[in-house]
């Protein structure tokens, strides 16, 4: 049995877009010969529940058709067994989708899907969060926040609308970070960015030497030289060479610990999380097996 978990609204579309989702889901598993079963989620954290339900029921396959958000929800549930994860990117960044290589058409992607071979890929973890692209600290998560307070519909514009109104009155947070094996290191971010994946989405890329799968995170911290400078090197992300700006490093990381002197606003894969003054960051290697 395959299992479809439809986000209605991902992606900015109409809600009654989830019905034409879920007749194309149907008719594709129904020719290849699998039993389908698809469902619509209609709240934040349904798509865990519906997920749990799914693996009781015996599904072999578990297709999250949404954004960051479904499959980050999916994925999250499906870590550490042996059911795979198949993905119909359908959010405002899909940057694990084109890090995986998946097909942008949904019945492309929901073909490939059933008849994949799965491989395992690693997923990290931020405090009790799990992440299976990226996780962050600093600006990132202040955006993720105010899209949440302010109800703002998702989409790249609007991303981008609100990043460069925030980044005039953004102010930076110092951080020690303390890599596993190391000493602490105290720095002042822009953004403290732990990837499992290359790419935020929509082709920006903020670790260009992250692998899904070779067992380690990478930790990139921006630090702030001036905000004029942060401004004029944001476009390096869409370029693939943000590893060239003033304040950017990166290293691998297994585990880590950051702390800070206030509470740390962080994000998994897009949502923004309230923490404590610390963070435990650590990976967990092959945990999560996906349909690519």
């Amino acid at each position: 049995m395959i299992t479809f978990i439809i986000n209605p609204i991902s992606g900015g579309v109409h809600p009654e877009v989830a019905r034409a989702r879920a007749e194309l889901a149907s008719a594709i598993v129904d020719r290849h010969g699998d039993p389908a079963e698809v469902f619509v989620t209609e709240r934040a954290g349904h798509a865990r529940e519906l997920t749990k339900a799914a693996l009781a029921r015996g599904a072999r396959l578990v297709m999250a058709w949404g954004g960051d958000g479904t499959i980050n929800e999916v994925a999250s549930t499906l870590a550490f067994g042996e059911v795979p994860l198949g993905i119909v990117p359908a959010g405002s960044g899909n940057g694990l989708a084109r890090q995986l290589g998946i097909s942008a058409t949904p019945a492309d992607a929901i073909r490939r899907a059933i008849s994949a071979e799965p491989r395992a890929i690693d997923v990290g973890e931020a405090g009790d969060r799990m992440f299976v692209n990226l996780a962050g600290i600093g600006f990132d998560a202040y955006i993720a926040s105010l899209f949440n307070e302010q109800g703002a519909r998702r989409g790249f514009r609007n991303y981008v609308k609100l990043s460069l109104r925030a980044l005039l009155s953004y102010v930076p947070e110092s951080y020690t970070i303390t890599p596993d094996g190391a000493g602490p290191t105290r720095v002042r971010a822009v953004m403290i960015t732990v990837a499992n994946s290359p790419e935020f989405g929509n082709g920006a890329i903020i670790a260009p030497g992250a692998r899904v799968d070779d067992g380690l995170l990478d930790l990139v911290v921006l630090e702030e030289r001036s905000r004029l400078r942060t401004i004029t090197h944001l476009p390096k992300l869409f370029r693939g060479t943000v590893d060239r700006a003033p304040g950017y490093s990166s290293r691998r990381i297994a585990r880590a610990m950051i702390g800070s002197d206030r509470p740390i606003m962080y994000h998994v894969d897009g949502e923004p999380v309230s923490g404590g003054t610390s963070l435990r960051i650590r990976v967990h290697p092959g945990a999560l097996y996906v349909a690519v």
